[in-house]
């Protein structure tokens, strides 16, 4: 699970993980006895847009995913023969570094070509954006996918704020893109590339990368 380890979107506005977008995926792979790497760019600490903060009653639930937030690996040194998949949440953060991380991007055309599933969530596809096959076409080039829709940035307000409206980069760089109303819980799966719209979407993408890897 590699997480963004940006807090910032300006002056005005903090962010980070989406919480609900790795804590839910983490406690469902949990539950599945998997072995959960937690990475960022930097490792160490990572921030929690404060907009998402579980209510008390879920913060106990999520416990364990928000101290694995606390000590994070860096992305450098990670290798995609070790593991059998790669998540990447979302949150406003990503667009920041991981859309930006030739690490994460290397690491990303390792685990397509070595045949393993992929999946990112919200925001979390910003960090394909720079990731190539081993013909040198975009990651996304040709997939059916999903994430975090202009409308929906639009309706969060943030849109101005952002270094590009994901929906369109990924239509730019060949992706087929499928939209469902704001806040539709909307999972798309194409092979081992599996992509999720926005935070309402958190639980079903962990299921279809469960049973992608069952």
């Amino acid at each position: 699970m590699v997480v963004t380890g940006h807090d910032r979107i300006n002056d005005e506005h903090r962010t980070g993980i989406w919480f609900e977008e790795f804590a839910v995926p983490y406690q469902a792979f949990k539950e599945q006895g998997w072995q959960i790497t937690v990475a960022s760019p930097r490792g160490g600490s990572v921030p929690v847009d404060p907009r998402s903060e579980p209510k008390e009653e879920e913060a106990q639930k999520y416990a364990e995913a928000r101290a694995r937030l606390q000590n994070t690996r860096p992305l450098a040194g990670l290798n995609a023969a070790d593991y059998d998949a790669i998540f990447l949440p979302g949150g406003h953060g990503v667009m920041f570094d991981l859309a930006e991380d030739a690490t994460l991007h290397r690491l990303l055309g390792d685990f397509e070509r070595q045949g393993k599933v992929i999946a990112a969530v919200c925001h979390g596809p910003a960090g394909l954006v720079g990731a190539r096959r081993a013909d040198g076409q975009p990651l996304v080039a040709g997939k059916t996918i999903t994430a975090f829709t202009d409308e929906e940035e639009h309706a969060t307000g943030l849109d101005k704020f952002m270094p590009f409206l994901l929906e369109t980069r990924l239509r730019e760089l060949g992706a087929n893109f499928v939209t469902r109303p704001n806040w539709s819980d909307h999972v798309e799966r194409d092979g081992l590339l599996i992509t999720g719209q926005n935070p309402q979407s958190s639980a079903s993408i962990a299921r279809a990368v469960i049973e992608a890897l069952s």
